[in-house]
């Protein structure tokens, strides 16, 4: 095992938290190329300078600090945060890095890289930095993107010119390890330790349409009614048991967006638009649940007198975590925290996503209290966060020893 120094590690995390603090517990507002954002990129590239590591920040402001030797183990993840966020989202995996290439150093080995991806919660789009760096986005691409103020990534990367230098080549690391919270209920309920991520789930995202007869409220007979929302409710109550037999219990579905036209008390609906996302770790289960969708709300339009159109889908492919690095990180949590530990799938995007177009990459899960995540109230117990570090330092130990780093 590497030999982390845990306080040292809560410390940073604390430290780290305090930039953007909420004042709501330890809550958090760092969005991506704010302020507090930035102040905290440029300490943390003041404890890798520290720490030995060759600071590098990139065209995106992804900031690195990098072993001296050819080639490295890479980890990492981001350090911004939503809106209202919490203070270990990202910063606990990014902290890890740093923890364990400082620790690394002062051992005399082996070799390890950190980085703290930047926009990762999608202030411009989804996994900005580290799509951009995976080369899943072009630059140029991303420049265009615009937030929901109308402010361009061009523009706002260009509040950390000042800091950036190229691309980190990707030919550099021999694989990424990203330590995160679960985001979920499932450790904590469980009482367990660490959870072995086997795979990211992919994602499928469409919008329906349903159109009606806009209509007075007050004159048009129930019967005589083509109420665009109506169709949507009917659509959204046949959905689940039309699912049944398909999906798993990690399978997950959500409408997360609805409007309504012309959106008037006194008017029948004539349209109603909403957004469907839905996610699973089999490719051909997420296309049957496609094609059940598609069907429901067809018949629905068709039993209601309603039209019904659909959106292109967007979405993004599972991706498997690296069988080799999953079975390193599997022996360390059995040594760790025996039989405190199990293997799940990620329901979230994370950066790995993009940087498992160049490498082998596996992700650890520590407890999230109650679920609670993307809040101020997020929270893991701090007992939980060193076993999860002290699991991480073991693991990457096997991989480098593996990997001959």
């Amino acid at each position: 095992m590497i030999p982390v120094n845990p306080d040292r590690f809560l410390a940073d995390l604390h430290a780290l938290r305090q930039f953007g603090a909420s004042g709501v517990g330890k809550g958090v507002r760092r969005r991506a190329y704010t302020e507090p954002d930035i102040a905290a990129r440029r300490w943390l590239a003041e404890q890798y300078a520290a720490a030995g590591l060759e600071v590098q920040v990139d065209p995106v402001g992804s900031v690195w600090g990098l072993a001296p030797q050819a080639k490295s183990l890479l980890v990492g993840s981001h350090s911004d945060s939503q809106p209202e966020g919490g203070w270990l989202d990202g910063a606990l995996g990014v902290i890890c890095g740093l923890e364990l290439a400082r620790a690394a150093r002062e051992a005399g080995g082996p070799a390890i890289s950190a980085v703290s991806f930047q926009d990762e919660e999608g202030r411009f789009g989804v996994t900005t930095g580290s799509r951009v760096w995976g080369g899943l986005t072009a630059l140029e691409e991303a420049d265009a993107l615009t937030d929901v103020d109308g402010v361009s990534f061009a523009e706002a990367r260009a509040l950390m010119a000042d800091m950036a230098g190229g691309f980190v080549a990707p030919e550099r690391f021999t694989g990424f390890l990203e330590c995160h919270i679960e985001q979920g209920p499932w450790l904590d309920e469980a009482g367990e330790a660490v959870g072995v991520v086997s795979n990211i789930v992919g994602i499928r995202n469409m919008e329906i349409t349903f159109g009606g007869e806009q209509n007075h409220a007050g004159t048009t007979p129930m019967h005589r009614r083509k109420d665009a929302f109506q169709g949507a409710v009917r659509f959204q109550g046949l959905l689940a048991d039309r699912f049944r037999n398909v999906v798993t219990p990690e399978t997950v579905w959500t409408t997360g967006h609805i409007e309504v036209h012309p959106g008037s008390h006194s008017i029948v609906p004539g349209h109603c638009r909403f957004a469907m996302q839905w996610r699973d770790k089999e490719v051909e289960r997420m296309a049957r649940m496609e094609a059940i969708i598609r069907e429901t709300a067809e018949e629905v339009a068709a039993s209601m007198g309603l039209t019904v159109s659909f959106s292109g889908i967007l979405g993004l492919e599972p991706v498997p975590m690296d069988a080799a690095m999953q079975d390193d990180l599997a022996a360390a949590a059995e040594a760790v925290a025996p039989g405190r530990w199990r293997r799940m799938q990620s329901g979230a995007l994370h950066d790995a996503t993009s940087v498992a177009e160049h490498m082998p990459v596996a992700m650890l899960f520590v407890p999230s209290i109650r679920g609670i995540s993307h809040d101020f109230a997020e929270d893991t117990a701090e007992a939980d966060l060193v076993t999860g570090l002290q699991v991480l330092a073991d693991g990457a130990a096997r991989m480098a020893k593996r990997m001959g780093l």
